[in-house]
């Protein structure tokens, strides 16, 4: 439940991307993550970095568009929500704060969370989704100055990129608790 609540803005805003403008998927994207904000503070969780940032970043991206250059394409608008995951994504791991970390902590036992390889796993797994978005941006970078390639390619590096990292998140703590013999988890329900 937890990586649908995660991954629920910007499965929306691709959706969106297809059906309707720039703008308007922006803001519904915006809109779900402070959603999904306000219901960690209902449950009385911490506000997760990811979800905060996403907000902020596919707001200000709305804002642009809708302020001072609406006629930004479909590509920029793509290429911008992927440098700003990038660098929400990069930022967390710069403050040493990995974003997955939150999500952990809350899915863990205290001992599970108290462990040396706890707080590593979680960088490695930021790590991963890190990667992950600057892949995305490329693919979308690339597109945008060779316009000959077809449209299917950036897709295509967006959906193995994010499906990779979905996999990592669940296969690499699956593969510490083998190795090691303790549960480390990075997120919940990762399946």
């Amino acid at each position: 439940m937890a990586i649908f609540l995660i991954l629920a803005p910007y499965g929306a805003f691709s959706l969106l991307m297809l059906v309707t403008s720039a703008a308007s998927s922006v803001f519904v994207a915006s809109a779900i993550c402070l959603a999904t904000v306000a219901i960690d503070v209902l449950r009385g969780r911490s506000v997760k970095i990811l979800a905060a940032g996403s907000a902020i970043v596919f707001a200000a991206i709305g804002l642009y568009l809708a302020l001072i250059d609406p006629q930004l394409g479909t590509l920029g608008v793509k290429l911008s929500v992927d440098i700003g995951i990038f660098v929400i994504s990069l930022g967390s791991l710069l403050v040493r704060r990995p974003f997955t970390l939150q999500y952990a902590l809350e899915a863990v036992p205290a001992e599970t969370a108290a462990m040396p390889g706890f707080l590593t796993a979680n960088y490695v797994i930021t790590g991963a989704w890190t990667v992950a978005a600057l892949l995305m941006a490329a693919g979308n970078l690339v597109l945008l100055y060779v316009p000959g390639l077809p449209l299917w390619s950036s897709l295509a590096v967006a959906f193995a990129a994010r499906n990779s990292a979905i996999y990592f998140t669940k296969w690499y703590p699956e593969y510490l608790q083998i190795k090691y013999g303790t549960p480390v988890r990075a997120l919940p329900d990762a399946s």
